[in-house]
């Protein structure tokens, strides 16, 4: 009898050590060691436009700021703001991604809420337009960027092609991320984004189940001024 419950309480504890060890790595709470584009003899793109003048190019100023944001770890909250601005301590994926265009000195929001009422149409997803909103949902960022940003590979073993700051939308409009200058040992970019997890910036790309819907990079060289809008608010 002694020898089945010993057997037992074995059996329960190594189920209970595997499961927290899964956990764990499912999470990315193992320390793992991470790389980067010169890793992997990458040269890492760097923008012709440094948008906000503080003498960091825009990139970099995005990766900076999704990284802010991941630091300062957000309650994953996607609660309606009348402000539309929700405050930093709460925020969901796509509060990464304004913020991280904010830091680069761009007004996010106005300028999704200025594309909406100029192509109304190919926001079909929206059935009443609201700008508190409007912005902080992925299936919109998805038709902005769409619009003006460089399409790029959904493959994530092209690894040259994922670069710091790109912008990458995952299970059909379900979820949104910026790309790090952290790497995985196979090179794979990290993702820098907000669905709730321990770890904000993490080895993403190999963990998700959902698929890469879409890969971009702002180019504001590529873009018409009109459309781009600065950061001018007090928030």
């Amino acid at each position: 009898m002694k020898f089945k419950n010993k057997t037992l309480f074995i059996i329960i504890f190594s189920l209970i050590i595997s499961s927290v060890l899964f956990a764990a790595y499912y999470w990315n709470l193992i320390p793992q060691k991470s790389y980067t584009a010169e890793d992997f003899g990458i040269e890492t793109v760097i923008s012709s436009i440094d948008f906000n003048e503080n003498g960091l190019d825009d990139y970099e100023d995005l990766l900076l700021g999704a990284r802010a944001d991941a630091e300062n770890h957000p309650k994953y909250d996607g609660s309606y703001h009348a402000s539309g601005y929700p405050p930093d301590n709460i925020g969901v994926c796509t509060d990464v991604v304004w913020r991280a265009f904010k830091n680069a000195g761009y007004s996010l929001k106005d300028m999704v809420d200025a594309d909406i009422q100029k192509r109304t149409e190919a926001y079909a997803n929206i059935t009443r337009i609201d700008s508190n909103i409007d912005f902080r949902r992925v299936g919109n960022l998805h038709v902005f960027f769409d619009e003006y940003a460089v399409p790029l590979t959904t493959d994530i073993n092209n690894i040259e092609e994922w670069q710091p700051g790109d912008i990458v939308i995952f299970g059909n409009n379900k979820h949104i991320g910026i790309v790090s200058d952290k790497r995985n040992k196979n090179g794979h970019a990290y993702i820098i984004h907000n669905s709730g997890q321990p770890k904000r910036e993490e080895n993403y790309l190999n963990r998700t189940t959902m698929d890469v819907t879409a890969h971009y990079r702002f180019d504001a060289s590529l873009i018409d001024n009109a459309v781009l809008i600065k950061w001018m608010s007090n928030f």
